[in-house]
């Protein structure tokens, strides 16, 4: 039922786009006041996010590792799973951002018969995750082309690295193939598998579909209903130089469609799971040395407590608990 709910949420989101533009002519909000708002919306909850990450106290060294701290000379220590300095630190948040280390070594525990509990791995996830993020990137940055003039040498480049096989007219980009596909594959795995599907809310369907929505529209916007590109930038240079206008004669529906989806995508990922991408860089797990057995680390949060020791306690109690035979530290 949960992807059922976030199926017609995207289909009614689709819908608005469309009813929008093609039927109450409102390209104006489409194309100019949702992305503005959208963008705001985007910065304003992303500040919020790191302030309140930020303001989180963490005054002890919580870094999750697996590996041998660094302690006494001739004990052999693990400097990326369980790093002591800065540059430790530093290469294992490289590996855990770029290759996601931690999803690679995850493995997965089934109950065969016998009963016997089997752990494998299971690498077809972190395949689909790395597929994901990395032509999610290189499908942005390649998007640039349409906020920048001249075109920078590197977008450029990955477009060329992008069409190689130069399949169509216009060319079908191996990147557009690659994050269907990978988005298939995780969208299946979380509604096909059992154990995955019990713990899936509606927002979990919600972010795949929504992700999956502004690549389809793009992939059908580019090879089968065309759009004007010379008015696709047109618009997106007067949204950036904060000089909006809608193209003389229009720049067509799906366009419209597929830039709503990109500008609800926009807004929401501050509010979601999705803003991951930054708390990684926050996260305390990640981000600080294991170092407590080479230093102590004190809670300078901690107010002054008052205690009260047992032996104060014993020479409030003593009568009593003489008159009810219990054993005194001190008679």
């Amino acid at each position: 039922m949960s992807a059922l709910y976030s199926f017609f949420a995207i289909l009614v989101l689709g819908l608005m786009a469309y009813f929008g533009v093609a039927v109450w002519g409102l390209q104006k909000v489409f194309g100019i006041a949702i992305p503005y708002t959208a963008f705001g919306l985007f910065a304003l909850g992303i500040v919020y996010r790191v302030l309140k990450w930020g303001r989180s106290p963490v005054p002890f060294a919580i870094a999750t590792t697996c590996g041998q701290q660094k302690s006494l000379p001739w004990v052999k220590a693990s400097y990326l799973e369980n790093p002591h300095s800065t540059l430790g630190v530093l290469g294992r948040m490289a590996l855990e951002v770029l290759v996601f280390r931690s999803l690679f070594r995850n493995t997965r525990v089934e109950l065969k018969g016998g009963p016997r509990l089997i752990y494998g791995g299971n690498k077809y996830l972190w395949l689909g995750a790395m597929a994901f993020h990395w032509t999610f990137l290189i499908i942005l940055l390649r998007h640039f082309r349409f906020f920048t003039e001249p075109v920078p040498f590197f977008v450029r480049l990955l477009q060329n690295l992008d069409g190689f096989f130069q399949v169509g007219v216009p060319i079908f980009y191996l990147s557009s193939l690659i994050i269907l596909a990978a988005l298939g594959y995780l969208f299946l795995r979380r509604f096909l598998d059992p154990k995955v599907r019990y713990i899936s809310l509606a927002t979990d369907y919600f972010a795949l579909l929504l992700i999956l929505s502004v690549a389809a529209s793009g992939v059908i916007m580019r090879h089968f209903t065309k759009v004007d590109i010379v008015k696709v930038k047109e618009l997106a240079m007067g949204l950036v130089s904060l000089h909006p206008a809608i193209p003389e004669g229009g720049i067509g529906l799906a366009f419209y469609i597929h830039l709503f989806f990109v500008c609800i995508l926009l807004a929401y990922f501050p509010f979601s799971k999705l803003v991951h991408m930054g708390g990684i860089f926050l996260s305390p797990t990640r981000n600080l040395r294991a170092d407590s057995r080479r230093r102590r680390h004190v809670n300078p949060w901690n107010p002054p407590v008052e205690v009260h020791t047992y032996e104060e306690w014993e020479d409030d109690f003593r009568d009593k608990m003489k008159a009810a035979g219990l054993p005194l530290d001190r008679e």
